[in-house]
């Protein structure tokens, strides 16, 4: 019987394995989680203090929509009608509370140079490992892209009328849709890294702040990148969760236990699927982001 563990590949060494993930990559992926956690509860303790978007003052004076978003749901959420401060309650449940812009400021420094370390440390992986082969972009990754998002679009209404809704085919490690996500989010952390440092610096690094159309609209794309981090997160763990164990596991090791079709000895009176005999190390099952 093959056995398998966290930390080690199958006891049974006729079990074929792909690599997957350098080392590197691994831990900086996982070191994500935490960082950015921590940059966005920090992050949102800041914006409290000098909101990007306005409102015409209410009666109460209150200009800040998120106020609104936890005045409306102390009113409307059952068991929150007694709630002693409905102006800050999404603020105490989704950052480090309202007027701490202090403290605020500095734990999101140390976690943005973290952020940032952890991003170079990743992009180091990415260069030993290969990984970077991967996520190289290719003409037809655009065509590729949409029949993706058709598929995981219709996938749902495919298994409720349970109707086959076959996976178009994926020779390589990622589906085009998986490459254009993953290669978005270097770009966005680079992006927050420099809106981030304009607002902090904004006379010292005036012209990284006119880069982006002065420092209101920095803070503007600043604001907004945090959604597209979070917009990722959401699907990201959702896909994983629907692929498996063997998605997960791969990020955690390194290997999985997928054989590419071309290794795969066909089963008995039936060759090689056409156009993919001649394809080694093609894997057409995709891997969502792992």
């Amino acid at each position: 019987m093959t056995t398998t563990t966290l930390d080690a590949r199958p006891a049974d060494e006729s079990v074929p394995i792909v690599r997957k993930h350098h080392w590197l990559v691994r831990v900086t992926h996982w070191l994500n989680i935490p960082f950015l956690l921590a940059l966005g509860l920090s992050g949102l303790s800041i914006y409290a203090i000098s909101p990007v978007y306005h409102h015409a003052a209410d009666a109460q004076g209150n200009t800040d929509y998120f106020v609104d978003i936890g005045r409306w749901v102390v009113r409307h959420v059952p068991g929150l009608h007694d709630y002693d401060a409905p102006d800050a309650w999404l603020y105490n449940h989704f950052s480090l509370g309202p007027g701490m812009l202090a403290t605020a400021l500095r734990w999101h420094w140390f976690f943005a140079y973290l952020f940032m370390l952890n991003g170079l440390l990743y992009l180091v992986g990415l260069a030993v490992g290969g990984g970077w082969r991967s996520l190289r972009p290719r003409r037809a990754d655009l065509q590729g892209a949409w029949r993706m998002q058709v598929y995981y679009v219709g996938l749902p209404l495919a298994k409720i009328l349970r109707r086959p809704w076959p996976h178009p085919d994926v020779r390589g490690k990622y589906n085009a849709l998986q490459k254009m996500a993953y290669g978005s989010m270097p770009i966005a952390g680079l992006l927050s890294v420099l809106t981030g440092w304009a607002i902090h610096k904004p006379a010292q690094l005036w012209w990284l702040a006119a880069l982006f159309g002065g420092y209101d609209y920095a803070r503007v794309w600043h604001f907004w990148l945090l959604w597209v981090f979070v917009a990722f997160v959401i699907p990201h763990v959702v896909l994983v969760a629907a692929d498996g164990w063997d998605t997960f596991r791969s990020m955690v090791v390194g290997w999985s236990m997928r054989v590419p079709p071309s290794e795969e000895p066909p089963p008995p009176g039936i060759g090689p699927s056409p156009g993919r005999a001649n394809s080694p190390g093609t894997n057409t099952t995709s891997t969502p982001p792992g």
